[in-house]
């Protein structure tokens, strides 16, 4: 006990030592900060409030000279370590002041070591994974002279017609919060002036995800209640994990485009949230509020930016040409502009730009593309892949068979598996699954047919080639999905089927009656019904990134098992679409005892309302996935589930448990997870939300205790007035996804 003691007497010291030289730095700090803004020039200011692109200064050399004189605080999109210290050099060795620059780049999902898209590692349900992933992509990027990425996005998205849902985290507020503080801390680490951490960027604040329609750049229309328990949680959840930067958003939202907008930017987050970091508009979202029809002109729409807390305008030139006109007519005042460069200079410290502004141009070679981060990579992969369909299963595939057909135009597509926003990615760094499937089993087990040349093809004439191959094999592994292109920023779909010939090619080599596995890759859920029914197993692997191809080879041969789950529900036709797991309820909520399917309808029947519930005649009321949905090569029993109270009081906690068994024959990891449903609320509260999740590795028979603790707080909401914890039934779930689970009822009082 005395050496315990002893140990606690010395950590407590320790801590307070740290306190204390942690305040004393920070208050260097702030003076070197005070000490700065005293000697510049509103035009430096300006610069330090500038970011922009060296295309957009007129090349390199005019570049230098706009650092030279103090113009630019930050560059976006250069590349390369020398060029990044060629450039920082006249910034701290030849601009007056000697404010290096903070270079910025978009960094999503890997730098050149490419992971699965976001989406991908939200379908991980493992923090661990998303943060291993980011820390990499960190240290990569910081390895060439970047500072600064613009991600996460952590918009919740539930239209996938949204080319950008690719980059989400899928339709979830929970699982995107969990995701938003495990990427914040992969690229930040626990001290941004590390030289393998770069500052993230929490994006795009706020609503984008919820475009009407799916059309990017689009109208947001959400109500208050929603935008606080729905869309505004990751958010928070950044914040609170230190993040150092937001995006504001492009949208329009509720009529005020959100980089003009105070209620989010200063009432929400400044005010509320307490946020002291430094909020970046998105490229030319400022000047773009003057097309929205929210100002008139550049000087409208500075002035509407830098009163709603815009500290650095991207790309766009409004701030530069109007803040002296603005100042001496009184709109803006001085110390607002102090207070923007003041959250400029402080992230510029914290990153140790100061201390260290040059990158060495030697550690890209030691840190990109190394063993380790290809095997983290593929790490990322084999978790975020989504087993849908496994009939009669057929997989895994045994090591003993006798040849293969691989068959389609993402078989051996090395740019397409990195999906969007890869800048930097290499595709002849990319291992495909051909590649991959030949180096497992060799030339002669492998019959490869592309059979479409790209997933929009429209010609048959590969048709042959691949039902060729197909009849000389014992088994079929076609890749369908989409190509890169086809998700992303300003890559909406109104048809989300697979496109080109491609469900036709499925059809084709099924016909040869030999097993087909389909292995779809995509940036967003598709419309698969039908192929769902064609294939005899279906892995859905995202766009997984550079090591895709081996992961996708190790998981069809067994060597590793599926344990990821849908982020998304995957809708049967677009039709459906706005559907997710956690909507409200209507006063006549759809049953299958009510549902009348449009296929019974009499010839000339009366009009009525045919059962009276809410449901598509032709679709009916259920996704063809659900949220949570995936399929392992094992199987898994739940029982037992309890609860440690049926009640609760409004600042107390339950623990809910459950026990799970491997019932199968192999290794597998299970994620198990917990739903909740408020029964009755001051507003209509959601069908059920996921409040809590555990990923549990067991070996076949061996039985595991899940326990995860609910806390009142998690069931706090906001009522339209307050956020509230309110007295009341609840239902509770815990189980494989969000449709299937064992139920048991609770009461706060």
């Amino acid at each position: 006990m005395k050496t315990i003691s002893l140990f606690l007497i010395g950590l407590l010291l320790l801590t307070g030592a740290s306190a204390a030289v942690s305040a004393e730095k920070k208050e260097q700090t702030d003076s070197r900060i005070k000490e700065l803004i005293s000697k510049m020039t509103l035009e430096e200011k300006l610069g330090q409030m500038s970011q922009f692109d060296p295309g957009q200064l007129g090349g390199p050399e005019n570049a230098k000279q706009a650092i030279k004189d103090g113009k630019v605080g930050s560059i976006l999109n250069l590349v390369g370590a020398s060029a990044v210290n060629d450039l920082q050099k006249v910034a701290v060795e030849e601009s007056r002041l000697g404010i290096p620059l903070i270079i910025a780049r978009d960094v999503i999902h890997g730098y050149q070591t490419i992971m699965p898209i976001p989406l991908g590692l939200a379908a991980s349900w493992n923090a661990e994974v998303a943060e291993d992933a980011m820390a990499v992509a960190a240290a990569e990027a910081a390895s060439e002279g970047i500072h600064w990425t613009f991600a996460p996005m952590i918009d919740v998205s539930r239209d996938p017609r949204w080319g950008r849902i690719a980059e989400s985290c899928g339709e979830d507020t929970y699982l995107t919060s969990v995701m938003a503080k495990a990427m914040v801390k992969g690229f930040q680490g626990d001290d941004l002036s590390n030289p393998k951490t770069i500052a993230a960027c929490a994006k795009h604040f706020v609503g984008y995800g919820a475009a009407e329609g799916g059309r990017d750049y689009n109208t947001t229309l959400i109500p208050e209640v929603q935008l606080r328990n729905d869309y505004l949680p990751p958010f928070k959840a950044a914040a609170d994990a230190g993040v150092a930067t937001f995006m504001s958003a492009f949208n329009d939202l509720n009529g005020v485009p959100t980089s003009g907008n105070e209620f989010t930017l200063k009432q929400i987050l400044r005010q509320e949230w307490g946020y002291n970091g430094m909020v970046v508009s998105d490229w030319a979202s400022i000047a773009e509020m003057i097309p929205h029809g929210y100002a008139a002109n550049k000087k409208e729409a500075a002035e509407r930016a830098l009163t709603a807390g815009v500290d650095m305008e991207m790309a766009s030139d409004c701030y530069v040409g109007n803040v002296q006109a603005l100042l001496d007519e009184g709109k803006i005042d001085m110390a607002t502009i102090d207070r923007y460069v003041t959250n400029i200079l402080r992230l510029k410290f914290e990153l140790g730009l100061f201390e260290r502004p040059y990158t060495d141009e030697a550690l890209a070679e030691k840190t990109i593309l190394t063993e380790k981060h290809k095997e983290i990579a593929q790490q990322a992969a084999s978790e975020s892949f989504v087993l849908l369909q496994n009939k009669n299963e057929i997989l895994p595939l045994s090591n003993e068979i006798s040849s293969v057909a691989v068959i389609g135009p993402l078989a051996d597509s090395p740019h397409d598996q990195m999906g969007t926003w890869v800048f930097d990615g290499k595709k002849e760094n990319s291992v495909t699954p051909l590649t991959a499937l030949t180096e497992k089993l060799g030339d002669a087990k492998v019959n490869f047919a592309k059979g479409l040349k790209i997933s929009r093809t429209k010609s048959t004439e590969g048709f042959a080639e691949a039902v060729e191959a197909a009849e000389k094999s014992d088994v079929v592994l076609l890749f369908l999905g989409e190509e890169s292109i086809l998700s992303g920023e300003a890559h909406s779909l109104a048809n989300l089927n697979l496109q080109g010939r491609q469900t036709e090619l499925l059809e084709a080599v099924k016909a040869t009656g030999r097993p087909v596995v389909l292995v779809i890759m995509a940036g967003r859920q598709l419309t698969i019904e039908r192929e769902l029914k064609l294939a005899d197993a279906v892995l859905y692997t995202w766009h997984p990134g550079t090591m895709g191809g081996p992961a996708i080879a190790d998981m069809l041969f067994g060597e590793t098992v599926p344990s990821g789950k849908l982020p998304v529900t995957f809708p049967k036709t677009v039709g459906q679409i706005p559907i997710y797991y956690n909507h409200k309820n209507t006063g006549r909520p759809a049953d299958y005892e009510q549902w009348t399917d449009i296929n019974k309808i009499p010839a000339e029947a009366t009009q009525h309302s045919l059962g009276n519930t809410s449901h598509y005649l032709d679709a009916g009321f259920e996704p063809l996935l659900p949220f949570g949905f995936g399929l392992s090569y094992s199987s898994f029993a739940y029982s037992n589930l309890e609860l440690s109270s049926n009640t609760m009081g409004a600042e107390g906690a339950i623990e809910v448990s459950v026990d799970l068994k491997n019932t199968g024959k192999y290794e597998a990891a299970e994620v198990v997870q917990l739903y909740i449903r408020d029964r009755f609320g001051s507003v209509t509260r959601p069908v059920k939300q996921l409040k809590g999740y555990k990923k549990i590795t067991l070996k076949p028979g061996e039985t595991q205790k899940v326990s995860i603790v609910l806390k009142a707080k998690d069931l706090e909401f906001f009522n339209g007035k307050d956020y509230v914890v309110e007295a009341g039934d609840f239902d509770v779930w815990m189980g494989t996804n969000s449709k299937e689970g064992l139920h048991a009822e609770f009461s706060i009082n």
